[in-house]
C-alpha cells in the first residue's frame, strides 16, 4: 500500500512539473503598504505562476482564502489561503485560477486599514 501511494504521489508531481515550468509568471509586489499591480487581473484555467516580491524592510503576507481555496495549487504553497513573504524576500505560487472576484489584504496588524489590500480579477 505505501509503494503504491508513493508512486501515485511520484507521478502526480511529475505530472506537475511540466505545468510549473511553462506557465507565465505574474509578478505582485509587496510594499508598505500596497500591493502593485491593482487590481489584479488573471486569466482562468489557465497556469500562472505568481511571484511575490517583498520589496519593504517589514514582513508582509498575501492573504486571499477563497481565491486560493477555489484554485488548483501545482507548485509552492498558500497554507490557510495565505503566502507569507518576509523582508526583501520572494515566494512564487504556481497554480491553476478560477473565474472570480477575490479579496485580497494583508494580515498584519493595521496594515489592511493603511491600504495594504485589493481585489482579484479573474477572466
Amino acid at each position: 500500500m505505501f509503494k503504491q501511494n508513493l508512486a501515485a504521489v511520484a507521478a502526480l508531481c511529475l505530472a506537475a512539473a511540466p505545468l510549473a515550468a511553462q506557465a507565465p509568471t505574474y509578478t505582485i509586489n509587496l510594499v508598505s503598504f500596497a500591493y502593485a499591480p491593482q487590481p489584479i487581473q488573471l486569466r482562468a484555467g489557465q497556469p500562472m505562476t505568481l511571484n511575490f516580491i517583498n520589496r519593504s524592510n517589514s514582513g508582509h503576507d498575501f492573504t486571499a482564502r477563497s481565491f486560493f481555496a477555489s484554485s488548483r495549487i501545482i507548485a509552492g504553497a498558500a497554507p490557510g489561503g495565505k503566502v507569507r513573504v518576509g523582508p526583501g524576500r520572494t515566494q512564487a505560487v504556481t497554480l491553476i485560477p478560477r473565474a472570480g472576484d477575490y479579496g485580497v489584504h494583508c494580515s498584519h496588524f493595521l496594515h489592511s486599514q493603511m491600504g495594504m489590500r485589493t481585489r482579484i480579477y479573474v477572466n
